[in-house]
């Protein structure tokens, strides 16, 4: 099923022994645009705190109200490693995070064998150690394609002839974990509707100029059917391609 990532964020997280607390944020790998981690606030039960989950934690995605339920107890989300908030997440945590749970790596090939069809391939930037450069440790340093999806907003759609609008919401498949589409408010030029572009026309993004640049053309955006995510509870509709 396809959901509103917009939708998401508030939501409560509970586990078999009570409420963790809600969701903030989530962390996506923008190589293979899946879903990573929910960054969670812990709110009143571990004050000052964040915790990120898997989704390896979720199984089938199962709401309750406006709840999400994870399989974990609240003694293992206090006990997990803690993360440092101001800091972006380090392969040498992440390590750590997977050893503790005791998960496979999704940047070793394990996948994450829960949900079916997530993308297990290991992202392309991870060198092994034994080539790293004398000097450096590759487990200290900072994943770079670890992104967050809040911060997505607003960002510009830029295609090689114009800018053509901004990002407004993540669509994702809650069964694989994987980014389905942007959703896309295009400009007064574009008759001010909303779209969605799927990461297959995607070619890269400039976190620097806070840009989507995107293989498709001016013309085909403006032909491109308006969409609209259905309101909570209801069933998204079918997207079609670009032509």
């Amino acid at each position: 099923m396809l959901r509103s990532i917009k939708q998401l964020y508030g939501d409560k997280l509970g586990t078999s022994d009570g409420e963790i607390g809600h969701i903030k944020d989530f962390y996506f790998d923008d190589q293979n645009w899946a879903i990573r981690y929910l960054v969670v606030d812990t709110g009143s039960w571990l004050p000052g705190r964040l915790v990120l989950i898997s989704p390896h934690a979720f199984g089938n995605f199962h709401q309750d109200g406006d709840c999400l339920l994870v399989n974990l107890t609240r003694q293992q989300i206090e006990n997990s490693p803690a993360i440092e908030t101001h800091k972006p997440v380090s392969r040498q945590y992440e390590e750590e995070y997977f050893r503790y749970y005791g998960w496979p790596s999704y940047w070793t090939g394990g996948g994450m064998g829960l949900m079916d069809g997530l993308s297990t391939v290991p992202p392309a930037h991870l060198i092994p150690v034994e080539h790293a450069n004398e000097g450096g440790n590759l487990l200290d340093r900072d994943d770079p394609h670890l992104r967050s999806t809040r911060d997505m907003g607003g960002y510009h759609i830029q295609t090689s002839a114009a800018e053509i609008g901004q990002v407004t919401d993540v669509i994702i498949d809650d069964k694989s974990w994987t980014i389905r589409h942007l959703l896309v408010q295009t400009g007064h030029w574009f008759a001010e509707k909303e779209i969605v572009i799927s990461p297959k026309h995607i070619d890269r993004i400039s976190y620097e100029e806070s840009k989507v640049f995107v293989n498709v053309s001016v013309e085909a955006i403006k032909d491109a059917p308006e969409y609209h995510v259905p309101p909570l509870g209801e069933a998204f509709h079918n997207t079609q391609n670009f032509k």
